[in-house]
């Protein structure tokens, strides 16, 4: 493609190494989409004829055909999917061919490329997060009742349902696909037309190439159009939080389906066994995904590093990017799919957290409250539950076990009725502020769920 200025064929060495054909073949849709819309504008500026645009039309579909049926060969030594394309549509059509280049740089090219990619796999990945909610959702629906223990510092805190606590995650992701949409308004921007770096004095229409493509617009700077990776960076930004989210996820399930905790079983279909020890049951799906989040962060930074020390406009080290992007994309697809299959088949073992739950110590702040509505200011009656607990563990009895006349010890405010805080309905029934546990809330938002799901774009 450059061989009028070199007298020398590069050397098969520098071709391995700066191939990109290898992984951006799966550009090849977004390739032939946008050399349509080029051929287009093309014909509409008279640079081509009718029968030459009919030429290339039929030429980039047949070249599609045999892509998507495993009939086309790529060339190493045509480096990218951009001149695989073009070289055969030469080859198929004759010179016609030629002309589709005019007024247009692979610079340009492979950033309406990659922008069209983008916004694919966003839609796609948000599919996926929705998907990933109902399965929190409807898990939360069957399961509404369930108590356990809400954690801090990984150690029993209060109780909640826990339904609660998978609607957590199901506003955790709610954010993911928010900053999903946010950053592909930003990629939905068309570049083409913007040349190497400073357009061409051949003028295409360039929102008539928009319009072809769908594009709500067009970008304003040539130089910034061609070597703008910003985009990629927030929607990789984007992946590896919900990568985090996952992974935090995926903490708590470990957790739950241990000997220890025994709150939760996974069904066999996403567990795995041990080639030695036959009585292991063990959550790989949750592993693997807090092990994948590591290789989603670190794509995020090695393209912030790429990017980082990079002068106007297009620089080779740009050809980095797109490794980064698909990796990242497709295990983030993967990971929300079998997470949302993973979850439709987890139960919790009620008893289990129910016990656990029961643990008289975490009703020490709804002690602590009782006082308080007695008319203690909250630090002394924060000190007074601290001491009686101390009683309570020095004595080994738990909460409902001490008498009145023992919590009388700590402050006359105590009086028959304090043994009614010490029931875990009760406590979670007085959980009504915004965004508590209790079960009215929880069936409240469990319903309006159902409806923002139902409507998310």
């Amino acid at each position: 493609m450059w061989k009028g200025r070199f007298e020398t064929a590069t050397s098969s060495l520098v071709q391995r190494y700066g191939e990109s054909v290898s992984f951006d073949w799966r550009l090849y849709p977004y390739d032939i989409q946008g050399s349509l819309a080029h051929a287009a504008a093309l014909e509409r500026a008279g640079i081509i004829t009718r029968d030459e645009l009919e030429e290339l039309r039929n030429g980039l579909n047949g070249i599609l055909t045999d892509i998507q049926e495993g009939q086309f060969v790529w060339k190493l030594e045509l480096e990218d999917v951009h001149m695989n394309i073009e070289s055969a549509l030469t080859e198929r059509i004759g010179a016609t061919g030629g002309k589709l280049h005019t007024a247009r740089s692979r610079n340009d090219q492979v950033a309406l490329d990659i922008r069209l990619y983008c916004r694919d796999q966003v839609a796609r990945l948000k599919s996926l997060v929705r998907g990933l909610q109902q399965a929190l959702l409807k898990c939360a629906e069957t399961y509404q009742d369930v108590i356990l223990p809400g954690y801090t510092h990984l150690q029993r805190g209060q109780p909640v349902l826990f339904a609660h606590h998978l609607l957590a995650y199901v506003e955790m992701l709610e954010r993911d696909a928010d900053r999903l949409t946010d950053a592909g308004h930003r990629a939905n921007v068309m570049p083409l037309g913007s040349g190497a770096l400073a357009g061409s004095t051949i003028v295409l229409d360039r929102t008539f190439i928009a319009e072809q493509l769908d594009f709500p617009a067009v970008t304003r700077n040539s130089m910034d159009a061609v070597s703008d990776r910003d985009f990629i960076a927030e929607i990789l930004f984007a992946i590896a939080l919900c990568g985090v989210h996952l992974s935090r996820l995926s903490e708590d399930i470990i957790l739950w389906v241990s000997a220890e905790f025994g709150f939760i079983t996974l069904s066999d279909a996403h567990t795995t066994g041990s080639s030695l020890m036959p009585q292991k049951k063990n959550p790989d799906v949750a592993e693997l995904t807090r092990g994948k989040t590591g290789r989603l962060l670190g794509n995020l930074v090695s393209l912030l590093t790429t990017l980082k020390g990079l002068p106007m406009t297009y620089n080779r080290d740009l050809q980095e990017d797109k490794e980064r992007l698909f990796d990242s994309v497709d295990t983030l697809q993967l990971g929300l799919e079998v997470f949302a299959e993973m979850i439709d088949g987890m139960k919790p073992r009620a008893a289990a957290m129910r016990a656990a739950a029961s643990d008289p110590f975490l009703l020490a702040t709804d002690l602590a409250d009782y006082v308080v509505r007695k008319g203690i200011p909250f630090r002394t009656a924060h000190e007074i539950i601290g001491k009686l607990t101390a009683f309570s563990l020095k004595e080994q009895r738990g909460f409902p076990d001490l008498t009145l006349a023992e919590y009388q010890k700590f402050s006359s405010v105590f009086t028959p009725d304090v043994f009614d805080v010490l029931n875990l309905e009760t406590a979670l029934a007085a959980r009504q502020s915004i965004g508590a546990p209790s079960p009215a809330n929880v069936a409240a938002e469990i319903s309006a769920w159902h409806s923002r799901l139902a409507s998310a774009q």
